[in-house]
């Protein structure tokens, strides 16, 4: 294999990749062992036929694409450690030779780390913020207690009121016919919760236990389903059940049931403290955000589109993990919010540019700094994750790897070039 390596402009470059004829030859010959029993040839029994009567018969381009696949990821990987380049982006692939007895050519674009030039990170100014905790904030986080334990009760003598559970057969119908998706028994609906379109809830208002209703509603013309965008609708819904929420009485007894104190005022400052101790936490994200945000503007660097476009990628990828944990896919996700892929990249890449800028201006700093860590700081990282992923350090310590280790001790380093800024900004 030989390599050419061209820098271009805005920190790209290109690899030029060369294979041997030989080598060539030997991928070809391993995508015919792939393939050969899927191939029908007269007069040969299936996977009997030689390699040179099936490239006459269908042309020597038959195996090119997998033999190109074959060689491509080992010698890419190989070219792009010899190439010395701190690659930051997934490479764009174009075959410029391919055929048989000649050497195979493809070239490499990617994206480069960019250099920074850091303007001033010392002595950020920030507005200072003083945190307040209402009582109206703490009346709202209790009354959510008691909504958490309230009792359901069922009603069998009066009409639906606003805030109660209805429990419905509905069926919807667009120009008189119904709609996929807009039939459902035994549905729970909270009347004043928005849940359903419209003014759909407000019409069950008033009617009574076993009542059969129309109720008239308009889809928003944003609506996902685009066949049911901005189009009158009526549901034909049988009200089965009506219940209220009866919520405990705000007293001592309360404060006991729900916590470990013995009276409401003890209950009602911890709730207090708790609330101030999350203002705090999220008083210190912004004002790192903040000072983050100004040392960037201070800064230089050109950023390749490369590595905007897989740092995306890999937020969607994270996404659809983490959604996935919580039973649903991408495929549904785009269904139901009417996302589909390039949508959801793009409105990726604005956060995507701000976390590769952060990155690289703290480790700018990092080096500016001559931040190192200690084996006692790496340590006492390795140990907590272990702790957490409930093994062995050694083993924790194997699994990552040398390579693994090195991220660990950068993005510690990181973290100390955060709290340096964060301690010497000035608050005015």
């Amino acid at each position: 294999m030989s390599l050419q390596v061209e820098k271009l402009e805005k920190n790209m470059a290109k690899l030029t990749i060369e294979a041997s004829a030989e080598e060539f030859d030997q991928a070809i010959q391993k995508a015919y062992q792939k393939n050969k029993n899927r191939i029908s040839v007269h007069g040969f029994r299936r996977g009997k036929a030689p390699l040179a009567i099936i490239e006459k018969m269908y042309g020597p381009e038959i195996f090119y694409e997998d033999a190109a696949n074959e060689i491509i990821p080992e010698a890419y990987e190989k070219a792009a450690k010899e190439s010395g380049l701190e690659i930051v982006s997934r490479p764009a692939i174009d075959v410029v030779q391919i055929e048989k007895g000649k050497p195979f050519i493809f070239t490499a674009h990617v994206a480069v780390k960019p250099d920074v030039t850091l303007g001033a990170y010392k002595g950020i100014e920030v507005e200072k913020k003083e945190i307040t905790v209402t009582d109206e904030e703490v009346m709202n986080r209790i009354e959510r207690e008691r909504e958490q334990n309230a009792r359901i009760i069922e009603v069998e003598d009066r009409p639906v009121q606003m805030n109660d559970i209805v429990v419905i057969d509905y069926e919807g119908f667009v120009d008189g016919k119904a709609f996929e998706g807009g039939k459902a028994e035994d549905y729970s609906l909270t009347i004043g919760s928005k849940t359903f379109i419209d003014n759909f809830e407000e019409q069950l208002i008033g009617k009574s236990l076993g009542e059969e209703v129309e109720v008239n509603v308009t889809f928003p013309e944003d609506y996902h389903a685009k066949d049911l965008a901005g189009k009158p609708a009526m549901f034909k819904v049988k009200i089965k059940e009506i219940k209220y929420k009866e919520l405990p009485e705000l007293n001592d007894d309360f404060a006991q049931d729900v916590s470990e104190f013995n009276t409401l005022d003890e209950y009602k400052e911890s709730i207090k403290a708790k609330i101030k101790e999350n203002k705090e936490k999220e008083l210190k994200t912004a004002r790192e955000n903040e000072i983050l945000d100004k040392i960037i503007e201070n800064a230089t660097m050109d950023i390749p589109d490369a590595m905007v476009e897989t740092q995306a990628e890999q937020m969607v990828e994270d996404f659809a993990q983490r959604i996935r944990y919580q039973g649903m896919s991408i495929d549904q996700y785009f269904k139901f919010t009417g996302m589909n892929y390039q949508k959801l990249l793009d409105n990726m890449k604005p956060q995507a540019l701000k976390t590769i800028q952060t990155r690289l201006v703290l480790e700018a700093i990092v080096k500016a700094e001559n931040i190192e860590v200690t084996d006692e700081e790496l340590d006492k990282e390795l140990t907590e994750m272990a702790s957490i992923y409930k093994t062995e350090v050694d083993k924790l310590k194997e699994m990552l790897g040398d390579k693994g280790l090195e991220n660990m001790k950068l993005d510690i380093a990181v973290q100390k070039a955060i709290d340096l800024v964060v301690a010497e900004a000035k608050e005015v």
